[in-house]
């Protein structure tokens, strides 16, 4: 018997792929895009330069290639995963860079080709709190009502000093407004976090966790920290040499994290997933399975499972 009600395997928190079997009776995956989006980080609508980790690719790493049209790219990455889950149903994934930082025309032109692919049951956009106007937030009132629409939101941290160290260039009010806007919409919300940014410790990673707990949110992303080549990030660890965080480390922030999360909050990612060609540190996180078994065992150890914290306030 399970200990953690939202679970049908050994994990001891809320899965996106338990989530989904149990919504759609199938495996879903996400086809990861690229549709050539740029940033206003990068363009001076907000800012230069982008977020101090952010590649060359937008965090698109495992996209398609924006050289290629939407469906050439879904096509592409659809029949790579094919062969693992014949039968399996796909989330479409706007992933590199702002994905609502153009005309509402435009997005809804690349929205409506992948939806009609077969199979397709949702879209997720990844974006900033500070790039949906409120043309864009009508249109994907409508989009949520056609497909499974969750919108992606990069927060990373609450802590304001960091916030300006990374360049994040939007306010935690900016963000907090977003998502009540998109809410009071009931369109689904995910947050992008990042463990083990310069200079933060324990109890800044703890707090962002707890802020976020508080809010109408459905999912979360928890990332650690990579340094990546031909990044600002770069120049400033090999400047600096602020500490990084160990794999052990890691685990025990995540899992202190996890204590703190409402149990219906879908966790959507737990660990890194970065090109081994292009990391510099920490290079445990190409063993990504790894850390996954290691926050499964470490879980089991302490007894304990998400939400655990909540329980007696």
């Amino acid at each position: 018997m399970n200990k953690f009600k939202y679970s049908n395997t050994n994990k001891r928190y809320h899965t996106l792929d338990y989530y989904y079997k149990t919504k759609y009776n199938s495996k879903v995956f996400k086809v990861s895009l690229n549709a050539g989006f740029t940033c206003p980080n990068l363009d001076g609508t907000v800012g230069y330069g982008g977020c101090i980790y952010c590649s060359k690719t937008g965090s698109g790493e495992f996209a398609g290639n924006k050289k290629d049209n939407i469906i050439k790219q879904f096509n592409e990455v659809k029949n790579i995963m094919l062969k693992k889950w014949p039968n399996a149903k796909y989330v479409a994934y706007f992933q590199a860079r702002t994905n609502t930082y153009a005309p509402v025309e435009v997005l809804k032109e690349l929205h409506d080709e992948v939806l009609k692919q077969k199979d397709v049951i949702g879209i997720n956009i990844a974006t900033r709190p500070d790039a949906i106007t409120d043309e864009c937030l009508d249109y994907l009132t409508e989009l949520d009502k056609k497909t499974d629409l969750i919108v992606e939101l990069g927060l990373q941290t609450t802590k304001l000093s960091t916030t300006k160290l990374i360049n994040r260039c939007h306010s935690l009010e900016c963000f907090e407004e977003m998502v009540k806007k998109l809410r009071e919409r009931k369109i689904n919300v995910v947050v992008h976090i990042i463990n083990g940014l310069p200079y933060e410790t324990k109890e800044d990673m703890l707090n962002t966790v707890k802020y976020l707990n508080k809010l109408d949110i459905q999912g979360i992303k928890i990332h650690m920290l990579s340094i990546l080549k031909d990044t600002t990030l770069e120049s400033m660890y090999k400047k600096e040499k602020f500490p990084i965080l160990t794999k052990k480390e890691y685990v025990d922030i995540v899992i202190d994290q996890l204590e703190l999360l409402r149990p219906e909050i879908v966790i959507h990612r737990i660990t890194g997933d970065p090109k081994l060609d292009d990391l510099i540190e920490p290079l445990w996180l190409t063993k990504k399975f790894c850390v996954l078994n290691d926050i499964d065992k470490e879980m089991v150890r302490r007894d304990t499972y998400q939400g655990k914290k909540l329980e007696n306030d």
